[in-house]
């Protein structure tokens, strides 16, 4: 592995290789089943990323045997299995441990022929920047925890975080020149383009009125309905953005949140960027959108307008 890649990748021979990632957490919604969808969704993510086919996993559970219904786990295992056979993925074994409160989540191998692992690095000037999902996750689960989540907000989240990755990696790698993907998972939207930035060398622009979030956030924002980890986001890479004047407030603190089970941001240039994202459009991935380029000013920034 190098930079900071998504997951680890292995030559077995000239025409295969390997992809390993592992990812577990502690619910982030109160259904047991949803949950067991969402890890699974977001344990996958890696392995789309980079343009594999994620083909077996392994659980990895933690739960308290004693203090919770042992129905809530088979719950759990229930959604993430459906989630699996969803994805093609087979379901070969895994291990569980007794702990203060439960967490779910896999270890994955994908296969990928060598010549076509798609890296968070090699990023190039003029290139577009294509996302897949909207941003927003991590504002509507602390406004749930919170009693304060519009119903309708609540389950627009979930139906983001339960959507496999699977179809925009398929039409990724069925498009030539893709020069860098990554997941937008816990470091935010400006966090992972951060690192494609940085693992290439250049620079970017993103205009933040192009960016698809969920509708309804601005209010939260501006409550102060914020998780903690949009707060560490940004005080970790805040040195690294500039925020143009016109871009308001809330819709930069949305760029920070930190997804669970997010979408791809694929970097490609601008014929190719235009063609994806109407194949993305008519197979029914609704929320993609270009959100900017990638330019040779300022190596690892991210001007944001």
């Amino acid at each position: 592995m190098e930079h900071a890649e998504d997951a680890g990748v292995y030559r077995l021979r000239d025409d295969l290789a390997v992809i390993q990632t592992v990812d577990f957490f502690t619910p982030i919604v109160d259904d047991p089943y949803t949950f067991g969808r969402i890890a699974v969704t977001n344990a996958l993510g890696d392995v789309y990323a980079m343009g594999g086919r994620p083909i077996t996993a392994m659980n990895i559970v933690c739960f308290p045997i004693n203090k919770m219904d042992v129905a809530v786990l088979r719950e759990i295992l229930r959604g993430g299995l459906d989630q699996m056979r969803e994805a093609g993925v087979l379901l070969i074994g895994g291990h569980s441990v007794e702990d203060d409160e439960p967490k779910y989540g896999l270890s994955v191998t994908g296969v990928i022929h060598p010549d076509r692992v798609v890296f968070n690095r090699g990023a190039r000037p003029g290139d577009r920047l294509l996302l897949t999902k909207a941003l927003g996750t991590g504002i509507v689960g602390t406004a749930v925890k919170g009693g304060v989540a519009d119903p309708g907000l609540e389950a627009r989240s979930i139906a983001g975080m339960v959507s496999l990755n699977r179809r925009a990696s398929e039409l990724m790698s069925e498009t030539d020149g893709v020069h860098a993907c990554t997941d937008v998972t816990g470091f935010g939207f400006l966090g992972h383009a951060l690192e494609m930035a940085e693992g290439s060398g250049t620079g970017m622009r993103i205009r933040a009125s192009s960016v698809p979030c969920f509708p309804g956030l601005r209010p939260l924002v501006e409550q102060g309905i914020i998780p903690g980890g949009l707060v560490r986001n940004r005080k970790f890479r805040e040195k690294q953005i500039e925020i143009g004047p016109d871009c308001p407030g809330w819709l930069v603190d949305v760029l920070f949140d930190p997804q669970t089970a997010g979408g791809l941001l694929i970097a490609l240039p601008e014929k190719a960027a235009a063609d994806l994202l109407t194949r993305m459009r008519e197979a029914g991935i609704s929320d993609a959108a270009i959100v900017g380029e990638v330019t040779a000013e300022t190596p690892g920034r991210i001007r944001v307008e």
